[in-house]
């Protein structure tokens, strides 16, 4: 116990120390993931998937104490398969199948975790696997901002919402990209706001938030809906992301991007997103997790401790409390050129870790570990070419069948045969190398 306390004490002197140094930019980088949350949150809000309310309610408390516990800015997103099963209305999308299918994968990643499966999942992935599951998922990122966000658009029309606004975010967004510091979010959020509600008061048929206070309801979920149940088939399909994307590249990404803070264990992360969808969802909250995308999003535009999710985390809280259902028509006007260029950048530095794939990685450092310096082991020219692809084969199998699941399969296939290979080539050498003795005795 003295030894968590002190854990969390080193993480609030972190979070206190960055935002004193960089308020702006752990304010900007808070708002790095609305491109995943705000779409997806307004859709089911807008069919009454979800309460939202609860949602900004319940989702806020996690953010606080994932800001406060982890000392990251590990992002609150929503489960994107159960989602775009509700939405697309390819399974049931009452709110009682949703927050089901939610508790579902909760109780499912529980097991996980307390058994120590997730421990084992991650000690027999190759990192080749978990890099490409980086890769795809920051590339599905960049290509979904272009075919749903950007591609819909028009150049002039609307006047607040079109190609000419993308364009002109992508600039500042490039000019930008050597100011880490530079609050872009914060800016661009402000601005997209600000179009919000212009778009509100020339709607006759929108609603400007007004003061509603949140009266927490309770749903009883739909575990199962007659001979059938809508529910489980939708947590099956979110259950792989979870696991690969909420968890094991989670805790990759983080190493990768904030080397000097500890990296939060798969089994904290797996409880972490057990506790939010065995929560919140009684009451109506959208089934949540963490992700890399999220997590790269906020690295991105300039968080670097858990102080800019804390922020995050007060300003939903605040607004769940007060305004709730009343949001819903000002989030739905949120300019889609504005959020596009967010979720593009977003993508591109998820997609970049792949990049530390053969220098750097924790599998190069392990095979050192006994040695004072620790220096990386060298890997030859085949080495390499097979890690990339290894990784390469895990992003293309996501990218192709937009399946997290098929393709860490095929990575591991991919893996699996070069493993094999190399096996049959070792044997095969041992085999001459003992035919060759055994002559030169004989002679």
């Amino acid at each position: 116990m003295a030894q968590w306390t002190a854990h969390i004490k080193r993480l609030t002197r972190h979070n206190v120390a960055t935002f004193r140094s960089s308020p702006w930019a752990e304010l900007s980088g808070s708002l790095g993931d609305l491109g995943t949350l705000l779409p997806l949150m307004v859709a089911l809000a807008l069919q009454d998937s979800i309460q939202l309310g609860s949602t900004l309610v319940f989702s806020g408390i996690f953010n606080i104490l994932t800001g406060l516990l982890f000392g990251i800015p590990l992002p609150v997103q929503p489960m994107k398969a159960i989602a775009s099963a509700a939405i697309s209305a390819r399974e049931d999308p009452s709110m009682g199948v949703v927050v089901a299918a939610g508790q579902y994968v909760g109780v499912a990643v529980l097991v996980l975790s307390i058994t120590g499966l997730l421990r084992w999942i991650v000690r027999v992935v190759p990192i080749p696997v978990v890099k490409g599951i980086q890769l795809g998922a920051g590339l599905s990122l960049v290509i979904g901002a272009g075919s749903s966000l950007l591609k819909p658009l028009r150049w002039v029309d609307p006047a607040l919402d079109n190609r000419v606004w993308a364009l002109a975010a992508f600039i500042v967004l490039v000019m930008s990209q050597r100011l880490s510091r530079f609050p872009y979010a914060l800016c661009f959020f402000a601005l997209s706001i600000l179009f919000a509600a212009i778009s509100i008061g020339t709607k006759g048929d929108a609603r400007a938030p007004g003061l509603q206070l949140w009266h927490p309801r309770f749903v009883m979920p739909e575990w199962v809906n007659g001979h059938d149940s809508p529910a489980l088939w939708m947590a099956i399909g979110q259950l792989p992301l979870t696991t690969l994307n909420s968890i094991i590249a989670v805790s990759q990404l983080s190493s990768d991007l904030l080397p000097d803070l500890p990296a939060p264990s798969v089994t904290s992360m797996g409880l972490s997103v057990a506790f939010m969808n065995l929560t919140g969802t009684w009451f109506g909250g959208m089934p949540m997790c963490h992700g890399a995308g999220g997590l790269a999003a906020q690295y991105r535009f300039g968080a670097r401790s858990g102080a800019s999710i804390v922020m995050l985390g007060i300003f939903k809280l605040v607004l769940g409390l007060f305004f709730g259902e009343t949001l819903v028509d000002l989030l739905r006007y949120y300019p889609k050129s504005l959020l596009g260029i967010m979720v593009f950048a977003s993508g591109l530095e998820l997609a970049k870790v792949g990049n530390s794939l053969n220098n750097g990685a924790p599998d190069l450092w392990q095979a050192a570990a006994g040695l004072s310096n620790r220096r990386q082991r060298e890997l030859t020219d085949e080495e390499r070419m097979e890690r990339w692809t290894v990784m390469l084969t895990t992003a293309g199998g996501i990218l192709a069948f937009r399946n997290d699941a098929l393709g860490f399969l095929a990575g591991l296939m991919c893996h699996g045969a070069h493993e094999l290979d190399r096996y049959l080539r070792e044997r095969h050498a041992k085999q001459t190398r003992s035919a060759t003795e055994r002559d030169r005795l004989l002679q």
